[in-house]
């Protein structure tokens, strides 16, 4: 199997002091750099919300299922991977959103207009393990996606932080049923 390490939305405003912060977010950037300085992997990518014009996805009245407040706007200090996450592990950026809500790194595009799957299989990845940013949401739908797509899937639970970690074990049984596997 050649397998690809995938760290979803691990951004300045997903972490402490960001438009839309996760508890845990920066400490999770930095568990992620650990993990990546002891493993290996074929392909690393990062994914990152990347807002233009994302339409009801942005509101000065959330609801914060459907509609947030504005956050990783393109250009801005809060679009940017926080800095405990050490850039030199990563092969390649895929951003999504810039006109509609994105949870899935598969919505996302590189530099070079290559999606997520086709950059993985590009690399010929057959295992995705996924990080990040936030556990019942982004990270979630990515990982449902991968394992849709038919990558072997595993989120490393250790390496996320939620939104409503009380909600944890319906995102678990979720995963589950979706054929994604919990580390």
């Amino acid at each position: 199997m050649t397998t690809a390490f995938i760290i979803v939305d691990v951004q300045n405003d997903f972490c402490e002091g960001g438009a839309l912060a996760v508890t845990g977010g920066a400490a999770t950037a930095q568990r992620i750099t650990d993990h990546l300085r002891h493993q290996s992997y074929d392909l690393v990518v990062a994914t990152r919300d990347s807002h233009i014009d994302p339409g009801t996805h942005f509101s000065d009245h959330p609801d914060f299922v459907d509609s947030w407040p504005a956050h990783c706007r393109v250009g801005d200090p809060g679009q940017a991977l926080h800095p405990h996450l050490d850039l030199k592990h990563l092969d390649s950026v895929v951003d999504k959103g810039f006109y509609s809500a994105s949870y899935s790194g598969f919505d996302g595009i590189d530099p070079w207009g290559r999606t997520l799957d086709t950059l993985l299989r590009t690399h010929q990845i057959t295992e995705v393990v996924i990080s990040g940013i936030a556990t019942d949401y982004c990270v979630k739908q990515t990982a449902l996606d991968a394992a849709r797509l038919g990558y072997s899937t595993t989120v490393i639970l250790d390496l996320t932080a939620a939104v409503a970690p009380d909600n944890l074990p319906a995102v678990k049984a979720e995963l589950s049923r979706g054929a994604v596997r919990l580390a």
